[in-house]
């Protein structure tokens, strides 16, 4: 059988029908700065400077569905409380979601709060309310006839599991044989010890630590112990497929004792891990729907979990992330990189702050590229979500390096700048130092080359005074701008061997 073209998959993604049916909660993220330690105890205090919150567990599920161009029919239950209406009001903003929520007044609203430093992407404390409880009775009956009335039409059925309660074995048996009946595949993200609860899914995704808690035992991260658990999971639900999620790891397919798929993760930076499988379950749902078999749709989803992770919050993949991604098909774009006002590039780094990213500037002249340039902004851009990139302007090269620099004029330098991929914006400063830019921007790192020692740096002190910090990055021997010039002078233009040879016509 030849399996389906990614490219093909993604395209065929849009308008699919997904239900859902799980937990759904509310997630808030509160960030703030944490410089001081409380004189009422040993803790640390969160000085709060902004928050936000999502859609979170099975409503998370949902989101990701919208992201990838589908259309999700939600179901779960709440409480009848604030937290309750504050939960509608965030599915409302997405119209391709339809929720069909039970309201049983004795629960209260799932929400889950974490407490955190961006510019540490640190994780100091979450906060959970919650009353986890089966739902029973009336209530469960419910959103069991819901469900089974909103299936004809359906591509794909998700159960998101989180153990609050929704998702009861009687739920479970009756979606999964009704989907069976009507040929529709079903995907779980599993919680608790009782595997057998799933029987008639057609694939189920567990962590490793979730596998373990069933197998009464860790599992190594190892091939062949995951595929030997996988294995044991697969004969507790009646021979589903298991998708292992393996963190750092990637995933694991296992069909039938033996592995389908290995793929590694795709992740080139964790920011934040929250939601991370709610994202693949979703692209796994996603791709089966799109027609994707199982060992495609799980080398998408693995991708779609990679490009969460390196979000902050609760994250979500979209169809042209994971073309680039999968398809390595970059559009490179170096105009809107290219910044010429102090005030527009801040409300950048602030829109990019406020959105969890942490942002960091590093300057210099850049007059020629060469190696030791390439190593310090790819070593400034790996530690940072974003890199801002400030030049200094002709007149100022003349004064810091002498009348006969730059060799490439400030217009140039930037184009090639901003053609960096590494490079998320650039911008000429006339000063002689950055300091007064630095200010004005207020990024979260400042990146020196390690000729500098930390006490010599412009703008340590402003930037460690808003909680920033400063970073040095070893210095590459041997590669100087100077020395490159040096060289130059010493070659012949004029000779057929000299500079520029690729269209110097040869002599007769």
């Amino acid at each position: 059988m030849i399996a389906t073209p990614i490219a093909e998959i993604l395209r065929h993604m849009a308008g699919r029908r997904i239900m859902v049916v799980g937990d759904v909660m509310l997630d808030r993220f509160v960030y703030g700065d944490t410089n001081r330690v409380s004189p009422e105890a040993p803790t640390l205090i969160l000085a709060a400077r902004s928050q936000e919150q999502m859609l979170g567990g099975a409503g998370n599920v949902a989101v990701n569905i919208v992201a990838l161009g589908g259309e999700c029919h939600l179901f779960g239950v709440c409480g009848a409380d604030a937290i309750a209406a504050e939960l509608r009001a965030e599915i409302a903003r997405f119209p391709a979601i339809t929720a069909n929520l039970v309201t049983d007044p004795a629960r209260s609203t799932t929400l889950k709060t974490r407490f955190i430093n961006p510019h540490h992407n640190t994780h100091l404390l979450r906060l959970d309310w919650e009353h986890s409880m089966p739902a029973t009775g009336e209530v469960l009956d419910e959103i069991t006839h819901r469900a089974l009335a909103a299936l004809p039409g359906t591509d794909v059925v998700i159960l998101s599991d989180y153990m609050k309660g929704v998702l009861q074995s009687s739920l479970i048996h009756a979606v999964t044989g009704a989907a069976a009946s009507l040929g529709i595949p079903v995907v779980v993200d599993p919680k608790g010890r009782d595997f057998a609860r799933y029987r008639g899914a057609t694939v189920i995704a567990p962590n490793l630590h979730e596998a373990g808690v069933v197998l009464n035992h860790a599992i190594a991260q190892d091939d062949r112990a995951v595929e030997q658990a996988a294995t044991h999971l697969s004969r507790l639900a009646g021979g589903a497929a298991i998708c292992v999620k393996r963190s750092e790891c990637g995933v694991q397919l296992v069909e039938g004792g033996v592995t389908r798929a290995r793929f590694p993760t795709l992740a080139r930076r964790v920011v934040d891990v929250s939601g991370a499988g709610d994202t693949l379950v979703a692209a796994l749902g996603m791709a089966m729907a799109a027609g994707a078999d199982l060992v495609g749709a799980t080398r998408i989803a693995n991708a779609a979990a990679g490009i969460a992770v390196s979000k902050p919050g609760t994250a979500s993949a979209d169809v042209a992330e994971l073309g680039d991604l999968l398809l390595h098909r970059r559009v490179h774009r170096i105009s809107p990189k290219i910044f010429t006002s102090v005030p527009r590039l801040r409300q950048q780094v602030a829109h990019w702050q406020d959105a969890g990213f942490v942002v960091g500037f590093t300057n210099g002249c850049f007059d020629l590229l060469h190696p030791g340039h390439i190593h310090t902004l790819t070593e400034a851009r790996n530690r940072v979500d974003r890199l801002v990139l400030a030049l200094n302007s002709d007149q100022s090269v003349r004064r810091l390096k002498g009348e006969n620099r730059p060799v490439q004029d400030e217009a140039a330098r930037l184009t090639v700048a901003a053609a960096l991929e590494m490079i998320d914006a650039v911008i000429l400063f006339g000063e002689d130092t950055p300091l007064e830019l630095i200010s004005q921007l207020r990024p979260n790192v400042l990146f020196k080359g390690g000729d500098y020692r930390l006490e010599t740096v412009v703008g340590r002190d402003l930037v460690e005074s808003y909680g920033g910090r400063v970073e040095l990055i070893d210095y590459l021997p041997d590669t100087s701008t100077t020395a490159m010039i040096r060289r130059m002078g010493m070659i012949d233009a004029d000779d057929p061997g000299g500079i520029g040879t690729g269209s110097v016509v040869p002599r007769q």
